[in-house]
This record gives structure tokens, C-alpha cells and sequence, in this order.
């Protein structure tokens, strides 16, 4: 499967080349922001299939999905970052830049 990454890659060319002479730029953080966030995406995904099942944490009440749904919205953010993903995809995009 192949992903059309051009709208992307353009506005990140088009928002780099206004920061030209910054040591580090304000979109490279921008960009660690946002491949952080998909990778947390991946991982709440992750956490909704494996936990689907059986979560001791939240027994069977009316608001069981709820708690469950924020529970694994924290831990895919507090994990963020730590899979190798976002630098995969930070690394994969500044390249392409």
C-alpha cells in the first residue's frame, strides 16, 4: 500500500522556507508534535484491541467504555514517543522535505 504524502510534504516545505536562519526551527517542532501524535494514535489502537476483552481496572457498569475509552487515550499519549515510530516518520519526512 503506498501513501500520497505530497499535501503534506508541501505544506511543510512552504511553512520551512519562512524560517530560514533559525537554528531550529519552529516547524521541526511542529513536526515532532504531530508524528508524536500519530504514534500515540497507533498505540491507542493497539490498547483498544488488546484491552477489549477484559480490563480488571473498570468492572462492568454503565460507564465502563468510557472509563476504558480514557484510560488507554492517556496511556497511548504517556507512550508516545518511546515506540520508535515518531522518529521513524519524523526522520522519513524531514528527508523528504
Amino acid at each position: 500500500m503506498r501513501v500520497d504524502t505530497s499535501a503534506a510534504l508541501s505544506a511543510y516545505n512552504a511553512a520551512s522556507t519562512q524560517n530560514i536562519g533559525n537554528t531550529k526551527p519552529v516547524d521541526d517542532v511542529a513536526l515532532r508534535e504531530q508524528t508524536d501524535a500519530f504514534e500515540a494514535f497507533l498505540v491507542k489502537e493497539v490498547l483498544d484491541i488488546a484491552l477489549k476483552n477484559e480490563n480488571p481496572l473498570f468492572p462492568e457498569d454503565p460507564g465502563d467504555k468510557i472509563y476504558n475509552s480514557m484510560y488507554n487515550d492517556a496511556m497511548s499519549k504517556a507512550l508516545s514517543g518511546g515506540f520508535g515510530f515518531s522518529e521513524l516518520l519524523y526522520n522519513f519526512l524531514k528527508e523528504r522535505a
